[in-house]
C-alpha cells in the first residue's frame, strides 16, 4: 500500500490589477526546493523562473506570462505567508551609523500601493488615444539583463512592448498592436510628440507598487524608515 497524499488547504486572494479572486494553496518542500536554489545561485532569470514556477503549481486560473508584475510580486508574498509564517525577519545596515538592525514586517500589512494619478489611458490628440497594459515580469527582466542596448534604448523599447491598443475617438475604429509589425509599431511610435512621451513615461513612473515602510530606530534614538519594495523584500 503506498503512502497517502496530503491535502493541502486552499485559500482566496484578490488579484489587484483585475479584482478577480483567484484560490491558491501554500507551498509545499518540492516548491521551496526550487526557491532555496534559485536563491542561491544569486542569478535574476533563475529567481524569476522559480517565482513562476511556483505561482503556476499554487494559484489556480492565472496566465502567470501575462499578469503584471506586481501582481506576481502581491502573489508570492501571500503564498509565503500561508506555507511559512506571516512575519518576515531580516537585517539592514543602517546608512549613517552602519550598524546592522533586524526589522520584521508582517506581509497582511504590505499591500500594492496605487498613485492617484496613474491612468492606462495616454491621449495622442483629439482624435487618437491608446491604451497601456502593464509590463510582465518577462518584459522587466528582458530590459534589466540586456546590457547590449543604453538605457535610452531599453526605455524606447518597454514604451512599445506595453502599448496595447490604438483607439479612434467616438468610433469603433481600434488597431490591436500584437497585429502589427516591429517595424510598423517603431515608425509609428516616432511620431509621438514631447507631451505623449512624457505622458508614456508617467504611466512607467507611477505603475502600482506593493510598497511597506518599517519604521526603526539607530543607536543613536533618531527615528528612521526602511522602504521595502516589491520582490526585493521577498529575497532580503
Amino acid at each position: 500500500m503506498g503512502l497517502p497524499k496530503i491535502d493541502q488547504p486552499l485559500f482566496e486572494i484578490t488579484v489587484p490589477s483585475s479584482g478577480n479572486k483567484v484560490k491558491y494553496r501554500p507551498f509545499t518542500v518540492k516548491e521551496e526546493k526550487i526557491l532555496l536554489i534559485a536563491q542561491e545561485t544569486g542569478e535574476l532569470d533563475q529567481i524569476i523562473l522559480a517565482i513562476k514556477q511556483i505561482i503556476n503549481n499554487c494559484v489556480t486560473d492565472i496566465d502567470v506570462e501575462k499578469m503584471p508584475i506586481f501582481d506576481l510580486e502581491y502573489l508570492i508574498m501571500h503564498i509565503r505567508g500561508k506555507s511559512v509564517n506571516n512575519e518576515i525577519t531580516f537585517t539592514i545596515k543602517d546608512p549613517d551609523t552602519e550598524e546592522e538592525i533586524e526589522l520584521s514586517v508582517n506581509i497582511d500589512d504590505m499591500q500594492i500601493k496605487k498613485d492617484p494619478e496613474h491612468t492606462k489611458k495616454i491621449i495622442l490628440n483629439d482624435e487618437y488615444y491608446m491604451m497601456m497594459r502593464y509590463p510582465t515580469l518577462n518584459e522587466i527582466s528582458a530590459l534589466q539583463m540586456n546590457d547590449d542596448v543604453s538605457e535610452t534604448e531599453s526605455a524606447f523599447r518597454a514604451m512599445i512592448s506595453c502599448i496595447d491598443v490604438l483607439v479612434k475617438d467616438d468610433s469603433d475604429e481600434v488597431y490591436n498592436f500584437s497585429e502589427f509589425s516591429a517595424s510598423e509599431i517603431t515608425e509609428f511610435v516616432e511620431q509621438f510628440t514631447g507631451t505623449t512621451v512624457a505622458a508614456l513615461q508617467k504611466f512607467f513612473t507611477t505603475l502600482p507598487q506593493m510598497k511597506y515602510a518599517v519604521p526603526y530606530k539607530d543607536n543613536t534614538g533618531k527615528k528612521k524608515t526602511f522602504n521595502l519594495e516589491g520582490m526585493d523584500t521577498f529575497f532580503t
